[in-house]
C-alpha cells in the first residue's frame, strides 16, 4: 500500500517520493584512504552499481574538535572500531581534503550522479555553496546543533538529516528550526548511531511515523550489513537509502568494516526498485497481467461418463483444472442433481446440463 503523497521533491533530475523509486545515495566518508586515486576509483564504482548520489563529508580535524587526547577526547570503549586513538587522530585519517572536492563532484557529476556533502560548520557551508551543491545532508551527531541547520536550510536547498540518537521532542526542535530558516525540501533518514548496526536495533517501524508526525520525505540511513533492512524499510516507505560504500572492506579504512562492496550496492540499487515496484496499491481479483492465468483455476468438470437422467456424485463429478467449468462453490449444490443428457467423462460443467 502506497503511503501517503507530499509534496514532490527534486534533488537535480531525480525525484523523491513515494510515486519514484528511492533515492539510493553512496557514501564515501573516509574509505577513499587519503588517496584521491582511490576516491575516484570509488565514483566510478559507485556509479557502475547504478547508485543514484555520491555523498563525501567536508570538515577537517579542527573544525570538529580539540587536538587533545585525553578524558573524553579520547576513545576508550573497547567495542569501538576507533577505540585507542583520540577524536582528532580519527578525523585527521577519515576528512577529505578540500581541494579533492571539486574533482570528486565532477566525476560523479560526469557519470551521472548526484553529487553532495555533509557540512559541520559554517566554513564548510559557504565552501560547498561555492561548489553549488544541489542538496544537504546533516549527520545524526549534528541533528541537535540548530545554528548549523538554520545556515544549512537558509540556503534553500533540499536538505538530508539523519536522526540518529535524537527523541522525538528533539527532532521536533530541529525540524521547526529547518522549516524555519527557509527549508521547504525536507528528508528525515532512520539511523542507528552504532558502527554496524545491528537489525534487532533499527526500528524502522518508526519511518511511517516520522512521515506521518513531521510530513516530510522519510528514509534510512543504514549501518547494518547486507540489504535486508534496507529493502524492508522501503515497504514501510523509505524514499531515500544511505549506505556506506567501499571498493573492497578487506582494503581497510576507517569506515570500510561497515561499508557496502560494489557488488552488494549493485543488489541494493535493483532490490531497492523492485521492492518499490512490489508496494503497488490496495488491489484484490484478477490484475490485466493474471487474466489469462484464470483458466488454470479448479472448476467442475464431468469424470465419468454419465447418461442423460443419471445424478450427479461424488464419483463422477469433481473439481479440478483446467477452469471452464462451474465454481467449486456449487459442488454441494449439484450433488444429487440430474443431467439432462449424455455426458462425455472431460467435459466442463454448466448450468445447462444440469435439470
Amino acid at each position: 500500500m502506497r503511503t501517503k503523497v507530499l509534496r514532490e521533491l527534486k534533488i537535480k533530475n531525480k525525484f523523491v517520493g513515494t510515486n519514484h523509486p528511492p533515492l539510493v545515495i553512496a557514501e564515501m566518508s573516509g574509505n577513499h584512504n587519503q588517496s584521491l586515486e582511490r576516491a575516484l576509483e570509488i565514483v566510478d564504482a559507485a556509479a557502475r552499481t547504478g547508485a543514484h548520489a555520491l555523498k563525501i563529508q567536508t570538515y577537517t580535524p579542527d573544525t570538529m574538535t580539540l587536538d587533545l587526547d585525553e578524558r573524553e577526547f579520547h576513545i576508550n570503549d573497547p567495542n569501538s572500531l576507533w577505540t585507542g586513538t583520540s577524536l582528532y587522530k580519527l578525523y585527521g585519517q577519515a576528512y577529505t581534503p578540500w581541494e579533492w572536492h571539486k574533482p570528486i563532484f565532477d566525476r560523479a557529476q560526469k557519470l551521472g550522479m548526484i553529487a553532495f556533502s555533509t557540512p559541520f560548520d559554517d566554513t564548510s557551508v559557504d565552501f560547498l555553496e561555492d561548489l553549488d551543491v544541489p542538496c544537504y545532508k546533516i549527520a545524526s551527531f549534528e541533528n541537535t546543533d540548530l545554528p548549523l541547520i538554520r545556515r544549512v536550510a537558509s540556503t534553500g536547498k533540499p536538505l538530508i538529516i539523519s536522526t540518529g540518537m535524537a527523541s522525538e521532542a528533539e527532532l521536533d526542535d530541529t525540524v521547526k528550526a529547518a522549516r524555519e530558516a527557509g527549508c521547504k525540501d525536507l528528508v528525515l533518514l532512520k539511523c542507528t548511531s552504532t558502527y554496524p548496526a545491528a537489525a534487532d536495533n533499527t526500528n524502522i517501524l518508526t519511518i511511517p511515523y516520522m512521515r506521518e508526525l513531521f510530513g516530510c520525505e522519510v528514509g534510512l540511513s543504514d549501518h547494518t550489513m547486507g540489504v535486508g533492512v534496507s529493502l524492508a524499510s522501503v515497504a514501510l516507505g523509505a524514499t531515500v537509502i544511505e549506505k556506506h560504500f567501499t571498493l573492497n572492506r578487506a582494503d581497510g579504512g576507517v569506515d570500510s568494516t561497515f561499508s557496502m562492496e560494489p557488488a552488494e550496492m549493485a543488489q541494493l540499487v535493483q532490490e531497492a526498485e523492485r521492492a518499490w515496484q512490489a508496494l503497488g496499491q490496495i488491489s484484490f481479483g484478477a490484475t490485466e497481467a493474471e487474466i489469462k492465468s484464470l483458466v488454470f483455476r479448479r472448476s467442475l468438470y464431468i469424470v465419468q461418463d454419465v447418461k442423460a437422467g443419471d445424478k450427479l456424485t461424488t464419483i463422477n463429478m469433481r473439481a479440478i483444472r483446467p477452469g471452464l467449468g462451474l465454481a467449486p462453490k456449487y459442488y454441494d449444490f449439484l450433488i444429487g442433481k440430474t443431467v439432462k443428457i449424455d455426458i462425455k467423462k472431460g467435459t466442463a460443467l454448466s448450468w445447462d446440463l444440469i435439470c
